[in-house]
Order: C-alpha cells, then sequence, then structure tokens
C-alpha cells in the first residue's frame, strides 16, 4: 500500500514515527552566510537526523552563471538528486541547521522539477534536537535511485520577467531580506551589490513567519494576516525575491501553505537585481 503524500510541512513527531520507511528520504539542506560563521558540511557530519543526505545548495547550482545556488539544468539536477538517492515516487523531508532558512529553497528546487511529494521540517533540526530525538553521525552512502525531472515554470522567474513585470505588474513582488536591507538603510553583506529594492515590490522578512517562541511556522490565519498586512493581495500571482533565492523559498513555502500554490521564486534575487546596471532600485 502506498504512503499518503507529504504536503508543505511535517512535524517532528511525524517524521520521527516515518523514519526508516523505505519511500521516505531525509534531506539536510542548510547552509549558512558567511558572517553566520557556520560549517554545514561538518555539521551535517557531526551530527544529524538518522538516514539524512547532504543537499549541498551551492553544489547542485549552475556553475557557469556567475551568480550564487542559481538552478541548475535539469539534466544536472536529475543526476546530482538521482545520486542523493532520491527517486520517483520517493516522500521528500528537507530540514536545515537554523530552523527555517534554506529548507524551503532545496524543497523549491524539487517543486520546480516537478517532485512534489516534498516537505519542509516544521521547527527543523533545532527543534529535533531539543526534543532529544534520534541522531547519527558520518556521511550516508546512497544507492542511486532513478529521478524523472518534470520542469514547472510557473514557479521560477528570470530576470527578464521581473523587469517586464515593472511595467505589466502581472506579479505582486514580495522581498524576504531584513526590513533595513530593503529600505538600503543597511548595507548589502556581497561586495559591489547596490542598497534598496525592487521598485514596486513589498517587505516581508521570512524570520516573521515563524513563531518567535517556538520556532516554528505560524498557523494558517496569522500567515494570511502577515501577508495581507504587506499589501499583499492573496488572489493575485505573488513572486518572491531576497538576497540570492533562499529566504524568497521560505516566503515561496508560507504562500504555499496559504493556497497560493503557484508562487515564483525569483531565482537570481537581489545578487542579480542589486549588481547590474540596467535595472532600477527604489529605497
Amino acid at each position: 500500500m502506498a504512503s499518503a503524500p507529504i504536503d508543505g510541512i511535517v512535524s517532528t513527531d511525524w517524521l520521527s514515527k516515518e523514519l526508516g520507511a523505505p519511500d521516505l528520504r531525509v534531506v539536510d539542506a542548510s547552509w549558512y552566510l558567511p558572517q553566520q560563521k557556520r560549517d554545514a558540511k561538518t555539521e551535517y557530519a557531526a551530527h544529524h537526523i538518522p538516514g539524512a543526505v547532504y543537499f549541498d545548495i551551492d553544489l547542485i547550482s549552475d556553475s557557469s552563471i556567475p551568480l550564487p545556488h542559481m538552478l541548475p539544468s535539469t539534466e544536472q539536477f536529475a543526476r546530482q538528486i538521482s545520486e542523493l538517492g532520491i527517486g520517483d515516487g520517493d516522500r521528500v523531508v528537507c530540514y536545515d541547521g537554523a530552523g527555517l532558512f534554506s529548507a524551503a529553497r532545496a524543497w523549491w528546487m524539487l517543486r520546480v522539477m516537478g517532485h512534489t511529494n516534498v516537505a519542509v521540517l516544521d521547527g527543523g533540526f533545532p527543534k529535533w534536537l531539543a526534543e532529544k530525538r534520534l541522531v547519527e553521525a558520518g556521511r550516508a552512502q546512497p544507492q542511486p535511485r532513478r529521478f524523472t525531472p518534470r520542469p514547472d515554470k510557473r514557479l521560477i522567474r528570470s530576470i527578464e520577467q521581473v523587469r517586464d513585470n515593472l511595467n505589466t505588474h502581472r506579479d505582486q513582488v514580495l522581498d524576504a531580506r531584513a526590513r533595513a536591507r530593503f529600505k538600503g538603510t543597511e548595507p548589502e553583506p556581497r561586495p559591489g551589490v547596490r542598497s534598496g529594492h525592487i521598485p514596486g515590490s513589498a517587505n516581508l522578512p521570512y524570520n516573521e513567519l515563524l513563531d518567535p517562541k517556538t520556532g516554528t511556522i505560524l498557523p494558517k490565519d496569522q500567515l494570511i494576516a502577515r501577508f495581507v498586512a504587506e499589501g499583499i493581495d492573496l488572489s493575485k500571482p505573488v513572486v518572491t525575491s531576497c538576497g540570492s533565492g533562499v529566504t524568497a523559498s521560505a516566503l515561496a513555502l508560507g504562500l504555499y501553505l496559504v493556497d497560493r500554490t503557484d508562487a515564483a521564486v525569483y531565482d537570481g534575487s537581489w545578487s542579480e537585481w542589486g549588481t547590474r546596471t540596467d535595472t532600477p532600485v527604489e529605497t
């Protein structure tokens, strides 16, 4: 009997009970900014959820583009995901060491490539550890499985599409960066990147989707309130952006949980827009 599909988020209780299921794949998609002074690969090797493989968003990317961790070709993605032991029909749970920072990036990448049976662990590894659940050390050695990509282009935007949107206003653009970076009152962490935001965009820092006490994602009604408070009309298309497409994916997850399942991510985000000379900036 096939397992019921997973969708959006799963709890630590659910994952603890499902560990070891033959169709379940767990991925540690931890990634950190240099100023966070954390080494995701070292931390993964030291301890991770049993059976988890390490999903390296820098490695699973298009290295031919001088921008951080851009989505790779379907062929490259399929090959690398297969090597992680993730195949067609598998249920995939993504988590990270911050709680909700980069796990949603892996969730979004899998969805863009057509794998919809995927969820993010609510509360992430911090909650798992706080509950003293099982962990293991070392590096997983998965058996390759067949992964068939079925790209869903609705879920991604290019710079050309975002630039065209300045005139068409088809999409609402929502930025996940901290408010000071959005307003241009705090410098960007990457050298050579201008301060400010895409003209006409709204701002909702990704961490405001979380309960500050538990680190878990807010209930649906509170998520809706957060989006509406920033002027987002949830009946219309939304594109999310951030510094480099990582926390934009967290906003896409939040939108998914309030039934905006077609929310797209501007992959290049501010790392691309803020370095170009042909893109307008607003502060």
